[in-house]
């Protein structure tokens, strides 16, 4: 796949600096990551920055993902040695677990505190994933009152505070940071087009030509099935975006093809569920990124 992303915005620097910092003053790190691109969305850089320190995976957005994929990836995720768990935030679905998952990867640091006589220290949790995860849904779900501002567009987010959810547990909130540079092509393409990537910095036609051939390779018969192309709309001689255009309407003046339109009514599509649920990446292929 040749699909490039030019960026290493200013602010993702600054954000490394600011968790470098703060990760310090954490016990529990949770790790949130878009369930339908688990790979694509981890970071490389956390490890490096959080050393020993235990982690929660948390699998959000599991309602738009591959239900079969998904289970897939949680017993990858705890082959590995972490907890991990599955959420939907917008739902509340599996932030029960979640919160068992933390309390569960905190006992020993707590245990380690009981030798040393220390009592009632709240366990600090820091939680990080990319732009556009879900962080910020998750911590006013946790709360349970909107106090930390949430939108879907990646870098809405701003700077950092420690939120009281429960007794004995404070949260730390990160904003997204993504890494220099995207040795694999398809990590790039499927923070792209899942969102996690402002559309200003990649092709936006060559990200959706590319997921929709992804989608007709593994998801076969959903475009059909979505954009209703049927044999009275099928043309063999045109592309599958002037197909989508013809079926939907998507139409300039003169019977042209708006493909403009079409790209965006299927990023839009795909991003919030409407078209059915996906997993990009897949468990069994090994990562070639950093």
């Amino acid at each position: 796949m040749d699909f490039k992303i030019q960026w290493y915005p200013g602010h993702m620097t600054k954000a490394r600096r600011m968790m470098e910092t703060q990760i310090k003053l954490v016990d529990v790190v949770v790790e949130m990551l878009d369930a339908r691109i688990p790979r694509s969305s981890t970071n490389p850089m956390l490890n490096e920055l959080m050393g020993d320190k235990p982690k929660v995976i948390v699998l959000n957005k599991i309602d738009m993902a591959d239900e079969v994929k998904t289970e897939k990836w949680l017993n990858t995720f705890k082959a590995s040695g972490h907890e991990a768990v599955k959420i939907d935030c917008s739902s509340g679905k599996g932030v029960k677990q979640l919160l068992e998952a933390v309390s569960k990867a905190a006992a020993p640091v707590i245990e380690k505190w009981r030798k040393k006589g220390v009592k009632n220290r709240s366990v600090r949790v820091m939680i990080v994933g990319v732009p556009n995860v879900g962080k910020s849904t998750l911590i006013n779900r946790l709360v349970g009152r909107n106090k930390v501002v949430a939108a879907d567009r990646p870098g809405v987010t701003r700077g950092q505070q420690w939120i009281t959810i429960a007794k004995g547990l404070e949260l730390l909130d990160t904003p997204g940071i993504l890494w220099p540079k995207f040795e694999d092509a398809e990590i790039g393409f499927s923070l792209a087009v899942t969102g996690s990537v402002k559309e200003e910095v990649f092709d936006r036609e060559q990200a959706v030509r590319l997921l929709v051939d992804k989608l007709q390779e593994e998801y076969p018969g959903v475009l059909f099935k979505n954009y209703a192309l049927t044999a009275s709309n099928y043309d063999e001689s045109e592309d599958i975006l002037h197909k989508i255009a013809r079926a939907r309407g998507c139409l300039k003046a003169g019977g042209v093809a708006d493909i403009d339109k079409v790209i965006q009514m299927v990023l839009r599509d795909f991003r919030t569920g409407r078209m059915g649920r996906f997993t990009l990446d897949n468990p069994e292929r090994k990562q070639t990124g950093p």
